[in-house]
């Protein structure tokens, strides 16, 4: 793809990271949600892709994304609803806890690394480096709910960044914040489904339930020094559980 892939934009390089104004990065999450909509819900066949993280978003030459890479995807039946895997392949930072800790895969195994992936391009952070916030080290995710507590999600973009982009929106970080905590709830069932994430996009910030505090963070799966700051390394993993 002419513009490669959207962890180019957000980490690799500097100049490129300031061309990804806020309107650009809603442009990226409506087709991300398109996207896993069509993988998950209507396309023929039900795909799982289990390695959803900004490698695999491909950016076409009107910065379009397209999920790529099904190397690890699973096809389920119309009716499947989940299924069990004794081999974990995925990149850490990304992986569901039900997946990660127990091989479960569904839906809302791809939900999660959507949320997470949320986080990534509202902050610009890593998933798998930890943030210095309050004189303390944390993981993305626990960040952006402490983040979520302070101001909604607004410090998680920098005043300067805001005050230079003329697209910036602050309700829009509220919302992308809010639905990127309600795709990291633990339990499953209390992600929405991708149909769901599509209509909250879509809707005002007073439709929107109230995120629980994640209690699946990077740190607890990798027992992970939080006085040091620590970068994982990006490759995929393989593990049995």
């Amino acid at each position: 793809m002419s513009n490669k892939s959207l962890d180019v934009f957000l980490y690799a390089d500097p100049l490129k990271s300031k061309e990804l104004d806020w309107k650009k990065r809603m442009n990226i999450i409506y087709g991300m949600t398109r996207g896993l909509q069509y993988l998950n819900k209507d396309s023929r066949l039900k795909i799982i892709h289990r390695d959803l993280k900004p490698g695999n978003i491909l950016l076409d030459c009107e910065m379009n994304p397209k999920i790529s890479d099904f190397g690890t995807a699973r096809i389920f039946g119309r009716q499947q609803k989940e299924e069990n895997t004794d081999k974990i392949v995925g990149t850490i930072g990304y992986m569901s806890p039900e997946y990660a800790l127990g091989g479960k895969i569904s839906e809302k195994s791809d939900i999660y690394s959507f949320g997470v992936l949320l986080l990534e391009i509202i902050s610009g952070k890593k998933a798998n480096r930890l943030v210095s916030h309050n004189n303390q080290y944390l993981s993305l995710i626990d960040y952006a709910w402490e983040s979520w507590c302070e101001t909604k999600g607004l410090n998680m973009i920098s005043n300067e960044e805001a005050m230079l982009d003329s697209s910036f929106s602050p309700a829009e970080v509220v919302k992308c914040v809010n639905i990127a905590l309600l795709c990291l709830q633990y339990q499953p069932k209390e992600r929405p489904t991708i149909s769901k994430i599509a209509d909250m996009l879509r809707s005002n910030n007073d439709g929107l339930s109230h995120p629980k505090q994640p209690s699946f963070v990077l740190q607890n799966m990798l027992n992970l020094d939080q006085h040091s700051e620590y970068e994982i390394s990006q490759t995929t993993m393989e593990a049995r559980t």
